[in-house]
């Protein structure tokens, strides 16, 4: 006779794995958007040789590879240990601020505005990355600050702690100037400040800061001229038709031939014709309002808000300050961002210049809106996840041989 040892852990049960824990709602909305602005941006360039250099499927080649690499970053993020998120995020943060530094002095100049680096023939836009950097830096403030709470007290000095964090990247990309990520980095820092918790007053004085700044601004010359005339131009785009109005109104016109059903994919007459500029990256709403029609548009509008209820339902059912900030934050950086894009499409904000996220081209946007994406599944994933057990030592089983 001989006796075996066998240990067996508690409960027996097998380890989960973790994509089947995933949020498929979220997921499933952003590979659609994905879809469908590969299509439209190849459709907004197929046409247009002085873009493609004679090639239609250029931009469509590029885009596919964007997405390719987004989306090993998204994978990369989700199956990494919430642990080595938190430890990342400085890091993260550095790299941000480093990169709006080396565009302010060796930066390429694009529409006015210096704000890319060449990066082995590929253009990268650092204040891209900056919105996430500052929404999980806010976050990771806040988390330290809490000491285990599941309701931090913010008072003045999280306040002030959170707007540092917050000025530095703000200051950089102001002085490029890019006008439309600093508007989309200010509703973002104002968003977070609202979910956790801040007082109301203190975003009633950063509110009137911000005034007093863009005043200053304008005052000062930090804004470009052209900058200036988009708002003039909003408030009136038959101020200047054939300059600073010019892509209102031809946004508007594109909008409004789609009506219900579109003129068909790859059959936009405005967009055929190349009349609204830079309609594969700012406005790229306008595609789809033209060739999908109102439904189609529509269908761009209902996926994005999917993905804004997922992001905030994340944000309430984690426990974690770290998490609910950061899912919180990246809510409003989407949602806004959003908003601003399709309502400088059809009118109803100025021109500024911002993607629509995972829709327009580009490589930075959809490398930063897609590692969101994979932060927000890394948050969910460890609000889902079951509770530890207590520890219990483990059984030993006798058996006789």
């Amino acid at each position: 006779m001989s006796a075996g040892v066998r240990l067996r852990t508690p409960g027996g049960t097998r380890p989960r794995l973790r994509w089947k824990g995933l949020d498929w709602v979220l997921l499933g909305a952003v590979l659609a958007l994905v879809v469908i602005g590969t299509l439209l941006v190849w459709s907004a360039t197929s046409t247009r040789d002085d873009l493609t250099g004679g090639n239609p499927r250029a931009y469509l080649e590029k885009q596919l590879f964007n997405i390719s690499v987004g989306l090993l970053l998204m994978a990369a993020v989700v199956v990494a240990d919430h642990r080595w998120v938190r430890v990342a995020a400085p890091v993260v943060y550095l790299a941000s601020v480093v990169g709006l530094v080396l565009v302010l002095v060796m930066g390429s100049t694009i529409n006015g505005s210096r704000s890319w680096l060449m990066v082995g023939g590929m253009s990268v836009q650092p204040a891209e990355f900056a919105k996430l950097a500052v929404i999980i830096g806010m976050s990771l403030v806040l988390a330290h600050r809490a000491a285990g709470r599941w309701r931090p007290q913010v008072g003045l000095v999280e306040v002030l702690l959170m707007l540092l964090i917050a000025a530095v990247p703000a200051v950089l990309i102001l002085l490029q100037p890019d006008l439309g990520t600093m508007l989309v980095l200010t509703a973002t820092v104002v968003g977070v400040l609202a979910v956790s918790g801040a007082p109301r007053r203190w975003l009633a004085v950063l509110g009137a800061g911000g005034v007093t700044a863009a005043v200053v601004a304008v005052a000062a010359g930090v804004l470009k001229d052209y900058q200036v005339d988009r708002f003039l131009a909003f408030t009136n785009p038959d101020l200047d038709p054939r300059g600073a109005g010019y892509n209102v109104e031809q946004a508007r016109v594109a909008v409004g031939n789609g009506g219900l059903f579109g003129q068909g994919l790859f059959s936009g007459s405005q967009t055929r014709s190349g009349f609204v500029p830079e309609q594969h990256t700012d406005f790229v709403f306008t595609v789809a309002g033209e060739e999908l029609g109102l439904l189609g548009a529509g269908l761009v509008v209902v996926l994005l808000g999917v993905v804004i209820w997922r992001a905030l339902a994340i944000a309430t059912r984690t426990e974690d300050v770290f998490g609910r900030v950061a899912a919180a934050g990246i809510a409003c950086w989407f949602g806004f961002q959003a908003f601003q894009n399709v309502g400088m499409c059809l009118g109803i904000m100025p021109v500024t210049g911002v993607p629509l996220p995972f829709v327009s081209y580009g490589g930075s946007s959809m490398f930063a809106g897609l590692v969101a994406v994979g932060l927000l599944q890394n948050i969910h994933l460890r609000a889902t996840e079951p509770a530890p057990r207590r520890y219990s030592a483990p059984r030993v089983l006798v058996t006789a041989r």
